[in-house]
């Protein structure tokens, strides 16, 4: 990533650095022509060593994470590559796995498919002979759909679709019943699926300006928007110094990697003088994507897009007055293909202030008017996931709270029905066209520190205290307060009823009222999983059975559905973890937050959706021993005449 200033070990690796990984493991195992890389990262130094740097400049060995395999083996091997001592400190054979598909794979598969004989004679059978307008989009496999008779290859799944035109929307053009299967590493046909087809309707499946019809176009009763400019003629209030971020009392660094995409390192909030931690780490861990149709089209279709691909690999350039408004800051990625060479995403993060209302007010019946606007630090990165874009904000606020939302739009799948049928699993967005039933689960990682890494999480709620002689018209609630202090009693559920919420506490600590510090993980978004428990595809997917997990941190401990998700079987991450039942206590932990979108289709989503937007928060709760945003000026300095209205009334 790159940015201005200096060096810090927590930098994502340069381009440079991916380049010397490259060489070093070429020169010492033979990694070449006929392996891939499919991942290089940086190994992120401990909180002992980052603490250490920052206190007196001792620089940890900077080390590089790497998952490579052979192609005609198929063996996949980890490497820890020190890149001060140009060496290979570790090299393991890990038997039994497949490393996560790569973008070269996936563009590769689409070309050698398009261009296979078997495939240009089978679609031809069905009328389809322009394959430039023919996409073969390549999906992963997870172990209880592998065929049997090619377990051990390193295998994809292939969707077809047909543009109705050169860049016309090829989502729009299902080809249904007809699916590939191939071995990625060899680069080979194992067969084709040519189950049944369905004629094709006529539909409206364009998006882009001058692929809509003209009697659409003509319909619009739109009137086009006045501009709305956002400038800050003296600059942005934030400072961007490399990959460190300060504002408003808080700092923080900004990472990425190939598999989280943006990550956000060392939070802090500066009290009054008096900087303290809040979390060492936020990101992404994992995205589960399970479609809820049995049918030959989609019964395959559960995408891991974190665990089998990488949203690092996935980010997109991002553009001023489209993506991001107003005065921009943006930071640059770099990653490596799959011969472990470098490249660049540019503008892959946008970094803006934003104007978010009234923060707080009141108007005094004699005193008038004090008004303070809210303003919002974002920072954010978009996706492109094939046929889905994920749109990941991150915001930080005056008052100390921090908002994580993730806004899902794109294109759905769509799947045609013969006339006069149906399918009770999706809903008919288009004639005879269905956009399956499904489901967006995303598991957050949150390392959090308040005051300090030891901290204990209590589950938070509510309760109706019944009616009796001290509660004569049942007007009394309560707050019950509960240490979870193993990881099963970490393994939690949202709670609509109690108002369910889990609370980061420090009681090794006391605030200026006497009480622990604290930030609350306010939940939103908590959708219930809807499996049965011996469905092989939640063993699979076990991270999402439950809203929050709770684990002690360990660096062996990142990914929610284990390391390995492509064609990966049950029990991997979390359930396993857990299952040891650690205490967690007054400990380093870190919680996993399971939050998404139950994606009900609606014909409004077609042909291109409308962002759905969810969210969750992290709000101190007694971090604080008042509103610390009470020093914020008024903002113009005309609030201060704000008008008062001499009514008496009440609220």
């Amino acid at each position: 990533m790159t940015g201005t200033g200096t060096f810090h070990p927590l930098d994502p690796l340069a381009a440079e650095e991916f380049s010397a990984v490259a060489r070093l493991l070429a020169r010492e195992h033979g990694v070449a022509d006929g392996w891939r890389f499919a991942s290089i990262e940086l190994a992120e130094p401990s909180k002992a060593e980052v603490a250490a740097f920052d206190s007196d400049g001792t620089v940890p060995d900077r080390r590089a994470l790497v998952v490579c395999f052979e192609r005609l083996s198929g063996d996949t091997y980890k490497a820890v590559v020190s890149l001060p001592g140009d060496n290979v400190v570790s090299w393991q054979h890990v038997p039994g796995v497949q490393a996560n598909f790569t973008v070269d794979e996936w563009e590769e598969a689409d070309e050698f498919l398009r261009t296979h004989p078997e495939v240009i004679a089978a679609l031809a059978k069905r009328g389809i002979t322009d394959m430039s307008l023919v996409f073969m989009d390549v999906w992963t496999y997870g172990d209880a759909v592998t065929p049997e008779k090619y377990r051990g290859r390193r295998l994809g799944w292939s969707d077809t679709w047909v543009r109705a035109a050169e860049g016309a929307n090829p989502y729009a053009g299902p080809v249904n019943g007809f699916h590939c299967v191939i071995d990625v590493n060899a680069m080979e046909l194992l067969e084709i699926e040519d189950t049944f087809s369905v004629e094709r309707p006529e539909v409206m499946g364009e998006y882009v300006p001058r692929h809509i019809p003209e009697r659409i176009r003509r319909a619009s009763t739109r009137e086009p928007l006045k501009p709305l400019n956002i400038t800050q003629s003296e600059g942005p209030s934030f400072t961007l110094e490399g990959n460190k971020l300060e504002w408003q009392n808080w700092s923080l660094r900004v990472g990425f990697n190939y598999r989280e995409g943006m990550t956000l390192h060392a939070l802090t909030y500066n009290d009054n003088g008096r900087v303290r931690s809040i979390a060492n780490r936020l990101s992404l861990a994992e995205m589960a994507v399970p479609y809820r149709d049995t049918s030959p089209d989609h019964y395959r279709r559960t995408a891991f897009d974190i665990g089998e691909w990488g949203i690092g690999f996935m980010t997109t350039s991002l553009t001023l007055g489209c993506d991001c408004l107003g005065e921009i800051r943006y930071l640059d990625a770099v990653l490596h293909d799959s011969k472990g060479q470098p490249y660049t995403i540019p503008n892959a993060i946008c970094i803006h202030e934003e104007d978010n209302a009234v923060l707080w007010k009141h108007v005094d019946h004699d005193a008038g008017a004090e008004v303070r606007r809210m303003r919002r630090l974002t920072v954010s990165f978009h996706v492109t996931v094939a046929n889905y874009e994920y749109l990941i904000y991150w915001r930080f606020y005056q008052d100390g709270n921090i908002e994580c939302e993730v806004r899902a739009t794109g294109i759905m799948v769509v799947s045609h029905v013969p006339p006069g049928e149906s399918n009770p699993s999706g809903t008919l967005v288009d004639q005879r066209t269905v956009a399956p039933f499904h489901q967006h689960f995303l598991v957050a990682r949150l390392d959090l520190d308040v005051d300090g890494t030891d901290n204990t999480v209590y589950a938070s709620e509510t309760e109706v205290v019944p009616i009796g002689p001290d509660n004569p018209y049942g007007l009394a609630l309560r707050q019950r307060n509960t240490a979870l202090r193993t990881e099963l009693e970490g393994r939690q559920d949202y709670d609509w009823q109690s108002q369910r919420a889990w609370k980061v506490v420090n009681d090794n600590v006391r605030t200026g009222l006497g009480t622990p510090p604290a930030y609350k993980l306010v939940p939103g978004g908590a959708i219930p999983s809807m499996f049965d428990p011996s469905s092989p595809i939640l063993q699979r997917t076990g991270a999402i059975e439950h809203t929050l997990w709770v684990t002690p941190n360990s660096p062996d401990e990142r990914w929610p559905a284990g390391e390995f998700v492509n064609q990966s079987a049950s029990g991997s991450g979390l359930p396993a973890w857990t299952a040891a039942n650690r205490p967690i206590e007054n400990a380093d932990v870190v919680l996993w937050y399971t939050f998404g979108i139950h994606h009900i289709p609606r014909p409004e989503d077609w042909p291109i959706m409308p962002a759905d937007i969810v969210s969750f928060w992290l709000k101190p709760a007694g971090f604080f021993d008042r509103n610390p945003a009470l020093d914020l000026a008024p903002t113009p300095e005309a609030c201060d005449d704000h008008p008062t209205h001499h009514e008496d009334s009440h609220d």
